[in-house]
């Protein structure tokens, strides 16, 4: 560890870097190897001047090898997480900016490649039962260099979280920079930050709402037993609320009211109305409101890289000259975002507001299709091919807004299932970069493409592909997925509307088919040969050889016999 002032490029495979600024500063940091490996950086401490705002004081993440590369994100004085940025490729680039009061400013950061993360077992996961327990990798042997685990707990609606650490013993650091466990009251990292912890302790912790996630980070020295935890459901104290809630896909919007609520307040569901008052509850104990994204007045609104839908319910009283009803309003969002789907409902109550949020997502899938007509899908799986055999692949959006467009931005393939070492790119920031790889125009949630098939060296008989979909509104000229092939340099950094990748895969080549061109560089390979194949070529030499012996010994006898009857004969004399 060294302190580093303003700005310097590191190739290391991990490090830990302690920065000092003063005022006015704008230095670049740079984190490249030539790896095909992809960076994981922490943030585990920062202090920035008191009076700054992220527009004044911020370290800004982009995921590449400069400022140009996209966003990844920023942290600033009002940053409630521990920042965790993880790269697409082998370089990361961040950028610290200071104003002009004079204060010293104190940020540590580790970060480390893709190969040095360590695989163990015990490393996070969902845990939805009414109590349980969970414990660090190893435990109660050291944790692993390099440990990153999540947690995520979610128990009953409208209950709370008890969270106890039986025993924890992580290295200890006044600022807990080095290894810590950090807690979020939510079911993300994004939620607010509950507390970060290191050193010996039996710390307690407990949520406001029924979900909660715990992070355990390491860095590469100074391992120790790490803890063991317990949580328990806290029941909401006297009678539960009534029920509301929000669901949201990527075709429907669903709002749920119970009608004890409703009741309270002296409304029924005659009373309620969306933006469009055509639109009726399909039920009425509950009263649930289901309908398209698109429909019953909903406003679509797209910003930065984020598409919202939002539709409001409300209710207020009719006739007479006063009341002593309150009036209602609630407000239902549908927020995209990201690989996610966040829900919000504002319920107003005489300026009283409440809101709830759930987690969604686009479903997008992607497939093989027999032919150029895209019509009759490849269920087989493995699907087999034929070397050089043109595949086509079509990524499909299910959803009932008709204004949006698919795109895909990047297409890569592996011969393993999670895209380890080697990848080959059919497609980067949607550029071709196979020369077999052709694309089809838009067309509506369809997103198309064709390529040759291949396969990798060393004999993977395998091949996954993984492509990267941005989903942008079709009505916005400037958005991403309109703006087709651009390199990476020049890639817009909040253009995108929505991001999330599709798998599929294995794609095996048929037995015994040998390549008509050795001349290409993809395809200078001999055709698969299987275990199997090599069982068959065994049994049919074992085969040839035996018959050869017989043939000789038969020859042998036979020669023999000839001689005998024939060689001793004496000649008559006329």
């Amino acid at each position: 560890t060294g302190l580093s002032r303003c700005g310097t490029s590191f190739g290391d495979l991990n490090k830990a870097i302690s920065i000092e600024l003063n005022s006015n500063a704008n230095c670049v940091w740079q984190i490249h190897r030539t790896s095909n490996q992809t960076i994981r950086l922490i943030f585990s401490y920062f202090k920035f001047a008191a009076a700054s705002s992220c527009e004044t004081e911020s370290i800004k993440v982009y995921d590449g090898p400069s400022t140009n590369s996209s966003f990844l994100g920023q942290v600033c004085s009002n940053t409630d997480s521990v920042p965790v940025f993880e790269s697409s490729s082998d370089s990361l680039t961040f950028l610290i900016t200071t104003n002009s009061e004079n204060f010293t400013r104190s940020f540590f950061a580790f970060y480390y490649f893709s190969s040095l993360e360590s695989k163990t077992e015990n490393c996070g996961g969902l845990l939805t039962g009414h109590n349980g327990t969970f414990i660090s990798p190893n435990y109660p042997k050291p944790y692993p260099e390099f440990t990153y685990c999540v947690w995520h707990i979610q128990t009953a609606r409208k209950s709370k979280i008890n969270l106890e650490f039986d025993d924890f013993f992580l290295e200890l650091d006044k600022n807990c920079r080095f290894d810590f466990v950090a807690i979020y009251d939510g079911l993300t990292t994004n939620s607010s930050l509950i507390g970060k912890v290191c050193g010996r302790s039996q710390p307690k912790f407990e949520s406001s709402s029924n979900a909660m996630t715990i992070v355990l980070a390491a860095d590469y020295a100074n391992s120790y037993r790490g803890f063991s935890a317990q949580y328990t459901s806290i029941p909401p104290p006297g009678p539960a609320e009534p029920n509301t809630s929000l669901t949201c896909s990527s075709e429907r919007m669903e709002i749920v009211l119970s009608k004890s609520y409703l009741d309270s307040l002296g409304y029924n569901s005659t009373h309620l109305q969306l933006n469009d008052a055509s639109c009726s509850p399909i039920s009425t104990d509950p009263v649930i409101f289901s309908f398209p994204l698109t429909s019953c007045g909903t406003v679509k609104t797209a910003e930065g890289q984020t598409i919202t839908y939002t539709n409001t319910i409300t209710a207020s009283a009719t006739g007479g000259i006063i009341t002593r009803q309150k009036s209602i309003e609630i407000t239902v969002k549908c927020k995209m975002e990201n690989n996610s789907t966040l829900e919000i409902m504002y319920i107003t109550e005489n300026n009283i507001i409440q809101n709830t949020t759930a987690t969604g997502r686009y479903n997008v899938s992607m497939s093989f299709y027999s032919s150029d007509s895209f019509s009759n899908p490849v269920f087989q799986s493995p699907y087999f091919v034929d070397l050089n055999q043109t595949l086509f692949a079509q990524v499909s959006l299910h959803s009932s807004d008709p204004n949006l467009l698919v795109f895909i931005d990047t297409c890569v393939a592996s011969p393993k299932p999670d895209f380890g070492s080697p990848t080959y790119d059919l497609i980067r920031s949607g550029c071709n970069k196979d020369d077999t790889v052709v694309t089809y125009p838009p067309l509506e949630h369809y997103a198309r493409f064709k390529f040759n098939a291949f396969r990798f060296l060393q004999n993977s008989a395998s091949v996954y592909l993984r492509c990267d979909i941005l989903i942008c509104d079709s009505n916005d000229r400037n958005s991403r997925c309109a703006q087709g092939c651009i390199s990476r340099q020049k890639r817009a950094t909040s253009s995108y509307m929505w991001k999330t990748n599709a798998v599929v895969g294995p794609i095996r080549l048929k037995r015994g088919h040998r390549s008509a061109d050795h001349s290409e560089s993809l395809t200078e390979v001999r055709a698969e040969e299987t275990p199997s194949l090599q069982q068959y070529s065994f049994y049919t030499l074992s085969f040839v050889v035996l018959t050869a012996n017989v043939i000789i010994v038969v020859a042998v006898i036979l020669k023999y016999r000839i001689q005998h009857q024939y060689g001793y004969q004496k000649m008559q004399s006329p």
